[in-house]
């Protein structure tokens, strides 16, 4: 580790918003947390009061929402009306990245209605799903028939329409890929109204590969079929801990699921790592079990669901003391072991909130909603989670984790950071995203013919020098990130805070399916941009008309 060295940078004199951001908690305990369990609860009573329905009730209440947003659709009048997008507040989005598109003009379809879980067909194997279902809502309904989707999402809060037309990504998709690999079918309704499913194999096929990472700029989602698999009561959960340099730590982390010898029986059914320091990582791997494995003499269970229970991430960390141990938790509870703690966020937004008497008194009512922390924060704040702070993921190749590692550590030194290996499928189309042209000719560690293995790392926290008092410009860090992911064959999910220009951001991405279709179903001029849409910074209203007065122009970018 001798030749990772970091800049070094000078002493920070502290501002308004570093006392803002120590004393949010304040906030937060009096405020955001009683109105976030209010609002958990509300939800609930709706998720029970549509689960008494019957799935020919919710389908019927799907096609009479269905009409309203059809009828509202043909209301826009192109020429004193802005750009469609959804009625949803702009501070309601599980990301801290600010969704300024919409303090913009704009035409708003209202879709709050879209939020039950249609059908769940045993036969087919297939959940028929609105937009707006969540991972908790789900898991709660699928679980106890030993059923789950193929990618479930860690948050609770999570929708479906935001894993489909952003991101989404889980343990499992070493094997299944992104949740976006998942869909069976999509029902979109497209600009001139019209109401369409789209499969891979039908007429409609380009429209099913392009929606995913569109980021809703083609046509509104409002439903999708959704794969299911069997799943068991539990899961067996091997902690191993890792030592070594950040390359090292790679390479124990791609051993840990993906062997060489290409022995697919030894693929674990979960994988997920988190790295604490230059130097060590836990490494965890899983496999569903029975109730009847989990239960027999010796073998112990972790009911890791109860409020008072540590959280994840600390608890996890114990291996790197304790050695590799096994232990079984319930499914659904190893589904959202991060929601309570927010990944690690949490210790920053409550300091005091891992601890034992924080968790037996308010565990309960944790974790504060993500929508509630967004509109209670005033602009210093805003500012100061943009420039001194980190939430990004990057999707990589598997190969290139120990490099991306090194530069995140001299970029930005945060830590923990989270490990989730995926596939990324070769596909009849190529998409916004995509495999490296000629990787099966090298079948690395993890690639098959078929599909490239990526890694998602995870980069949540303040930054070692934001930490330490000493300069750091989140901007600039994140643009240089930007660059070495083009240059690298990486991709950064749209919910982040971006830097990217246009140009580099079709570098960065495909557009020639995605401008296609825009073209094809008429969505250019009556939909965002997806590039618009994930632009940091407020709209103008000289971009708002520019944006509506768009000629297609090819999406592809000059080299620089």
């Amino acid at each position: 580790m001798a030749d990772l060295q970091t800049p070094l940078r000078p002493k920070r004199k502290k501002d308004i918003a570093d006392y803002l951001v120590k004393f949010r908690w304040i906030l937060v305990i009096f405020i955001v947390l009683p109105i976030s369990a209010t609002i958990y609860f509300l939800n609930y009573l709706g998720e029970l009061s549509s689960a008494m329905k019957s799935d020919k009730k919710r389908e019927k209440e799907h096609e009479e929402n269905l009409r309203k947003v059809v009828n509202r659709l043909k209301q826009r009048n192109p020429k004193k009306d802005g750009l469609v997008c959804t009625a949803r507040k702009p501070y309601i989005a599980v990301g801290m990245r600010n969704v300024d598109y919409k303090r913009a003009r704009h035409f708003a379809v209202d879709l709050s209605a879209f939020r039950n879980i249609l059908c769940i067909d045993k036969e087919r194997m297939v959940a028929k799903l609105e937009p707006l279902v969540n991972m908790g809502q789900i898991t709660r309904v699928t679980v106890p028939m030993n059923l789950a989707l193929s990618v479930v999402a860690e948050f609770d809060d999570l929708t479906v329409g935001g894993l489909i037309n952003g991101y989404g990504i889980e343990g499992s998709s070493h094997i299944y890929g992104l949740f976006s690999d998942t869909i069976v079918a999509l029902e979109v309704v497209l600009a001139d109204g019209r109401v369409v499913r789209a499969t891979k194999d039908n007429e409609y096929s380009d429209l099913f590969y392009a929606i995913p990472w569109s980021q809703g700029t083609i046509g509104l989602l409002v439903s999708a079929e959704i794969k299911l698999i069997p799943i068991k009561e539990y899961m067996k959960l091997t902690y191993k801990p890792a030592r070594g340099n950040l390359k090292e730590l790679a390479k124990a982390y791609a051993d840990s699921f993906a062997p060489t010898n290409g022995d697919q029986s030894k693929v674990p059914d979960f994988v997920e790592g988190m790295i604490y320091s230059p130097t060590e990582a836990v490494l965890m791997t899983g496999v569903y079990a029975s109730k009847v494995e989990a239960k027999k003499k010796g073998n112990v269970i972790n009911n890791y669901g109860w409020w008072f229970k540590p959280w994840f991430y600390q608890y996890a960390k114990k291996t790197l003391k304790k050695g590799e141990f096994i232990e079984y938790i319930p499914t659904r509870e190893y589904y959202h072991r991060h929601t309570r703690s927010l990944y690690w966020e949490g210790k920053l937004i409550l300091p005091f909130g891992d601890q034992w008497w924080f968790r037996w008194l308010l565990g309960w009512v944790m974790p504060p909603k993500i929508s509630l922390l967004k509109i209670t924060q005033i602009e210093a704040i805003r500012n100061y989670y943009h420039d001194r702070h980190v939430i990004q993921d990057i999707l990589i190749p598997l190969y290139k984790v120990g490099d991306a590692l090194e530069f995140i550590h001299q970029e930005m030194e945060v830590y923990p950071l989270w490990l989730c290996p995926h596939r990324l499928f070769k596909l009849p189309v190529k998409t916004m995203i995509f495999p490296e042209p000629g990787f099966e000719l090298h079948r690395r560690q993890g690639d098959t013919s078929y599909a490239q293995m990526f890694s998602d790392i995870g980069v949540y926290y303040a930054p070692g020098p934001v930490i330490r008092g000493e300069e750091f410009n989140g901007a600039e860090a994140v643009h240089r990130l930007e660059q070495w992911l083009i240059d690298n064959h990486g991709f950064q999910p749209q919910y982040s805070v971006s830097e990217l220009s246009e140009k580099n951001f079709w570098r960065m991405f495909d557009g020639g399916l995605y401008e296609k279709c825009r073209l094809k179903y008429g969505a250019v001029g009556t939909f965002m941009s997806v590039y618009y849409k994930s632009k940091k910074g407020r709209k103008t209203e000289k971009e708002v008309q520019e944006a509506e007065e768009a000629v297609l122009e090819p999406a592809y970018a000059e080299e620089a």
